[in-house]
């Protein structure tokens, strides 16, 4: 059972960690949500086209990471509100999928394919090994180079950086790339868990990694904490019906967005 709590963890683990950078570099990562569909729909394109797992996991995370990059560079150059211009990306990157869906398979509901399919005790393993991996580079970065020291300056006091001749711009720019690089990772393992796309896949997770940074106090190890007690929970929603058949669903549906908002009223007090 923790075996299969922490394989379910690892997309929200990974979500987390990339909002974390942004919120580090004072500019919110809005867009995770939808990026997080973005990409597990561009990892299933991506394979399908390349009959590869591992291109199609690389391709669909440099896609979505470059074009973050991209308009983070022009978010900033045309000096735009980065809180609309996020609300925007994420509504951008949720109709993505389903328009690229009708137009490359004709299909604007779930995706599958033989060409898309794994073993789910396989990917287990690989989602628990590439986030622990994934997780241990963005805490070295954060908390062991002089970069990501000044990556957590950014969003606090910007002019000890220009003190030190560091561009703001350029660890915000970071922050955002980051932000939607690990959203990404989070995209592909989900389509993989499931062998298929399937719309809205994201579920939420965006914005749940949105509230951990805060649930955490921008702390890595209390954001970690906070992610497996929601998928613990949300484990114990789906899997309770079994030994309590009368429970209603709705009411499991609800159960770990209210333990997230228990984690939040605590965290007030």
């Amino acid at each position: 059972m923790i075996f299969n709590i922490l394989a379910f963890s690892c997309p929200l683990i990974l979500c987390s960690t990339g909002a974390l950078f942004s919120e580090y570099a004072g500019s919110l990562a809005l867009f995770l949500e939808g990026m997080i569909s973005f990409s597990a729909f561009l990892n299933y394109a991506f394979t399908i086209g390349t009959n590869s797992p591992v291109l199609g996991f690389i391709l669909s995370s440099l896609t979505t990471t470059v074009l973050i990059l991209l308009f983070s560079i022009l978010i900033e150059y045309f000096k735009a509100n980065k809180f609309i211009a996020g609300i925007a990306l994420n509504l951008l990157f949720s109709a993505m999928p389903s328009c690229l869906s009708s137009i490359l398979f004709k299909n604007r509901g779930v995706l599958t394919s033989s060409a898309f399919t794994f073993n789910l005790l396989y990917i287990r393993i690989f989602s628990i090994a590439f986030t622990v991996i994934a997780v241990a580079v963005a805490f070295l970065f954060l908390y062991k180079t002089r970069d990501g020291l000044y990556l957590r300056i950014t969003g606090q006091d910007s002019r000890v950086l220009l003190s030190n001749g560091v561009s703001p711009l350029v660890m915000r720019t970071v922050g955002w790339g980051t932000a939607a690089l690990y959203s990404s990772f989070a995209g592909c393992l989900l389509s993989m868990r499931l062998s298929s796309f399937v719309p809205n896949i994201s579920s939420g997770r965006g914005w749940m990694a949105l509230a951990a940074v805060f649930v955490g106090q921008k702390k890595l190890w209390k954001i970690l904490a906070c992610m497996i007690i929601f998928c613990c929970a949300d484990f114990f929603s789906t899997n309770i019906q079994n030994i309590i058949p009368n429970i209603p669903s709705s009411v499991l549906l609800a159960f770990p967005y209210l333990i997230v908002l228990c984690l939040v009223f605590s965290n007030r007090v």
